[in-house]
């Protein structure tokens, strides 16, 4: 199987005091591999009110895989390819934000609420040659290559 182009790929939401966590956790674990721990981290807002940080980092070839193939069944993942140059950075990170209520009725969606950082491999470590390799294996687990 293919060597997938990534350090690592980071998920993150918020839990705000007028969500239910376990449902802010299940739209996130939409996106994870079975059983893949979730961090969580306590935080205050501005006015006091409470906010959970849940987040995961994934760093292995299949866990990746099963974060891009979810990323891959997003509808608009020709308009994302088509965006791939705006949401690559020059330190060769990939961004997207992701729809938390979609994710949570079991689809993949562009929207708020969950926020995909991913740290493309480029050598040499440049923008283009990230996009190119970011595109490739998002191209490559919507057509079962990786």
């Amino acid at each position: 199987m293919a060597s997938v182009p990534f350090h690592y790929i980071d998920l993150r939401t918020f839990c705000y005091a007028t969500e239910d966590e376990k449902r802010v956790t299940e739209a996130l674990q939409y996106y994870l591999p079975e059983e893949f721990e979730v961090d969580r981290a306590e935080s205050e807002g501005h006015y006091g009110d409470r906010i959970v940080v849940l987040s995961a980092r994934v760093e292995t070839a299949d866990d990746m895989r099963h974060v891009l193939r979810r990323v891959a069944d997003i509808d608009e993942v020709d308009r994302f390819l088509d965006e791939l140059d705006q949401r690559v950075d020059e330190n060769c990170s990939l961004f997207l934000s992701l729809d938390k209520q979609s994710a949570f009725n079991g689809a993949a969606a562009v929207g708020d609420g969950i926020t995909l950082r991913a740290k493309v491999e480029a050598y040499p470590a440049k923008k283009a040659a990230a996009v190119e390799n970011a595109r490739e294996a998002i191209e490559g687990v919507r057509d079962d290559a990786f």
